[in-house]
């Protein structure tokens, strides 16, 4: 009854949205059906009426994709790089492996230019004692790369930071210093060269509370943040080949699938799980 008069009242977009609890729903959100199945036999069977913790369905959906996605990089809220010392219209290719524990995947090839994107959280002006990404004077890693330097932040007539300069080590292609000097952190990126613009769609749940509906008021349970919309996303040319359906993990950011309506030349994304898994951590600390 409560899931018609969301399809009814427009809240969702129809039975197959990402966020309802339907089989239409969890296909379009790419939870696969290895992932049910596990959960189903996790749970057991029982006649009384009982809530599971929806953290045990995410850890289902997570552990398989973690062994049957591959990777790729995107990044959601784009910050341009340029890297002062890198030659222009010079493009270098990389070598970057599709899955880290499964060699069989095999490799894809990435382009590294002097223009790149990086993710906007991955840069602070003014860093925390605890931030060890990206901050001017600083050195970091970008994934299958080369060790870079931010030198100079570019702002915007609003003071809003809307580019870096920055300098890399070309002694340090695949992310390592010869001279064995360490960094901190490792940034996902994407070549201004042939990046694909795509809309992201970043589904949470759908409600607020595990047992909707039961103060006898469904609206008052409603997740007002259950869907987030980014329109300016960047990702790898290859995502535009991906066919609906098929799971891959964004670097960093978590566990996505094309939607039904995704093109090549228009390209839209759905987000099935992040990649933190918090019944790991329940389990752990008991």
């Amino acid at each position: 009854r409560y899931l018609t008069d969301l399809v009814r009242r427009g809240i969702v977009s129809g039975w197959d949205d990402p966020r309802m609890p339907t089989l239409a729903g969890l296909r379009r959100r790419g939870v696969p059906p290895e992932a049910i199945r596990d959960f189903v036999r996790r749970i057991g069977m029982s006649k009384a009426n009982s809530v599971v913790d929806i953290a045990m369905f995410d850890h289902a959906i997570r552990d398989r994709l973690n062994q049957v996605a591959q990777r790729r990089m995107a990044v959601l809220r784009p910050l341009k790089l340029v890297i002062e010392n890198f030659p222009e219209n010079h493009v270098e290719e990389l070598e970057a492996a599709n899955h880290p524990q499964d060699p069989a995947a095999g490799t894809r090839t990435l382009r590294f230019s002097r223009e790149i994107f990086i993710e906007r959280d991955d840069f602070m002006e003014n860093p925390t004692n605890k931030f060890f990404r990206m901050a001017v004077g600083r050195e970091v890693r970008l994934r299958y790369a080369y060790l870079i330097t931010c030198r100079e932040v570019v702002k915007d007539a609003d003071g809003n930071v809307v580019e870096l300069r920055c300098v890399y080590d070309p002694a340090s292609r695949g992310g390592n210093a010869p001279d064995g000097r360490k960094v901190k952190a490792t940034l996902h990126w994407v070549s201004g060269k042939d990046a694909r613009p795509a809309e992201i769609r970043l589904y949470n749940t759908l409600f607020n509370r595990p047992d909707p509906g039961a103060g006898g008021d469904l609206d008052t349970d409603l997740n007002p943040a259950s869907l987030e919309v980014l329109s300016g996303a960047l990702a790898e040319p290859s995502l535009a080949e991906m066919p609906v359906g098929e799971a891959v993990q964004f670097e960093r950011q978590g566990y996505f699938c094309p939607d039904p309506t995704s093109r090549p030349d228009a390209l839209v994304f759905n987000r099935t799980i992040e990649l933190r898994d918090t019944w790991v951590k329940l389990k752990v600390g008991g």
